[in-house]
């Protein structure tokens, strides 16, 4: 039972980036489901535990390096956080095991939405982390992702699930041949029916103001960024490469976007270093991340901060809302005492005070900082407030040569298609790019190396798609025949 559990974990891992083997998350499953076949409930969480445990620490195996090159924490504390993460994680993978077990007479129902409904509790959970859910697997997949902007994120990795019990039970001749396969084709035939829809019918219909978009991707060393010596050749890279934009291209951008923390000093004390890149944007907009404080009666509040400016001075501004737990602030700092070194080195950070675009004239730009691309909520309020463009600045330089950029990426893919809005994505170090409402690349960078990318993008302000309206509905839709299900008319008792 346990090697069929390291096997399920590891082919999941697989299929997303950088193998991004992605038809194997259509199998990864199949193995456990053999494993948990006349288990006791006790044996069905310890399969589940350990192909979870085997996917998220293959997964992100990365989260040390960051912690120890750069937190100035010892190596042998630095896996402890990664350790405690993949731990955490493991539990939901035990609970969908132990919860199968219960052979619910509806599996081809009830597996996937047991799936969704844990995949969608964690994410929330603890102030959630849904990094690589399974559905993430098929970001290159156009015409299977295109369902995003109806179910979200959730919706594809239901049907991966739906297919992964749909080939177990054929296998094991639990349905019959025409019932598994009869699902298998409607679900498929509809979910590529309406992706052939939206990619060939669906970019005629869609309006907007043309615009054109630099993005700037500085390449800076994470170990010099913040050194104050370093200060004026940080920003000086930025504006040559700004220039390079104006220069070098056909059409001038109307909007430049660099990194987040591109600016590596308090923008907003208009110091000397400041007054170029104001002299810059005079004839363009510009987005730039900085850190920023605020004081609050006896204390000061450290933000993560982006701002809009245009014509000279700042527009608007907007403060991360969502946090990296161990990066940008400690939890249960007492408990995890031994962690605040790294805290000390990336920043004490608080929340924003809310989600909205930042604008100016036509634009509305709904920009997401850092790993906050990540939660399609965040995404989706941006657009329901006005967003007509979706912006994403981010360091990835934390994550070195490792897989983290790749998956940070393909995760964002999504945001885009969910709103169907265009999305700009500026990092330091890559990878950077821009993604159509479709999902489709239309430019992105490589890894540490100084990039200008340019390209022709549209404003869109409507229409929302059904997930922008809705959000989540699929997920409660999930979670209702879960219930149903789950109840002891719907199952049989453990042994």
């Amino acid at each position: 039972m346990i090697l069929l559990s390291v096997i399920s974990g590891l082919a999941l891992t697989l299929s997303f980036p950088p193998f991004s083997i992605s038809f194997f998350s259509f199998f990864a499953l199949i193995p456990i489901f053999f494993a948990i076949e006349d288990s006791t409930a006790k044996e069905a969480f310890k399969v589940g535990y350990v192909f979870g445990l085997t996917h998220f620490l293959t997964l992100l195996y990365w989260i040390p390096y960051p912690v120890s090159r750069y937190g100035g924490v010892p190596l042998y504390l630095s896996i402890f956080p990664y350790l405690l993460l993949g731990m955490y994680l493991a539990i939901f993978f035990g609970l969908f095991c132990l919860l199968c077990r219960f052979q619910s007479k509806s599996a081809l129902l009830f597996y996937p939405c047991c799936w969704t409904v844990l995949e969608f509790l964690r994410s929330k959970l603890l102030t959630g982390f849904p990094w690589c859910l399974i559905g993430y697997s098929q970001y290159k997949n156009l015409h299977l992702i295109q369902i995003a902007d109806i179910t979200g994120i959730y919706g594809i990795s239901f049907l991966i699930v739906l297919t992964n019990t749909a080939f177990y039970l054929l296998l094991t001749k639990r349905v019959a041949l025409i019932k598994g396969g009869l699902v298998l084709l409607i679900s498929f035939s509809l979910t590529y029916a309406y992706g052939i829809y939206r990619l060939h019918s669906g970019i005629n219909k869609i309006k907007g103001k043309d615009i054109n978009v630099a993005v700037i991707q500085g390449n800076i060393d994470q170990s010099l960024k913040w050194n104050p010596a370093y200060q004026a050749r940080t920003v000086d890279t930025y504006l040559k490469l700004t220039r390079y934009a104006f220069n070098a291209f056909k059409h001038k951008p109307y909007l430049v976007v660099w990194p987040e923390t591109a600016v590596p000093f308090y923008f907003q004390e208009d110091g000397p270093l400041a007054k170029p890149i104001y002299k810059i944007a005079k004839n363009c907009w510009l987005i730039l991340g900085s850190p920023a404080y605020e004081r609050r009666e006896s204390r000061i509040l450290y933000f993560n901060r982006a701002y809009l400016i245009s014509k000279g001075k700042t527009v608007s501004y907007y403060d991360k809302v969502h946090l990296v737990p161990f990066g940008e602030y400690v939890p249960l700092k007492k408990i995890l005492f031994f962690v605040n070194r790294l805290v000390s080195s990336a920043g004490d950070f608080s929340s924003g005070k809310g989600i909205y675009p930042l604008r100016c004239e036509a634009l509305a730009a709904g920009v997401m900082i850092c790993y906050e691309v990540i939660f399609p909520e965040i995404a989706r309020a941006h657009v329901k407030k006005g967003a007509n463009i979706l912006v994403n600045i981010s360091n990835d330089a934390w994550f070195g040569k490792t897989s983290a950029p790749y998956q940070h990426f393909a995760m964002s893919v999504f945001r885009a298609v969910e709103n169907r809005r265009y999305l700009v994505r500026a990092t330091n170090t890559g990878i950077s790019g821009f993604v159509d409402p479709f999902g489709k690349v239309v430019k992105k960078s490589t890894l540490f190396k100084k990039e200008v990318l340019v390209a022709k993008l549209k404003l869109i302000n409507k229409p929302l798609t059904i997930y922008a309206k809705y959000g989540d509905f699929f997920v409660y839709l999930a979670c209702f025949f879960f219930i149903i299900i789950f109840s002891p008319c719907g199952r049989r008792p453990l042994p």
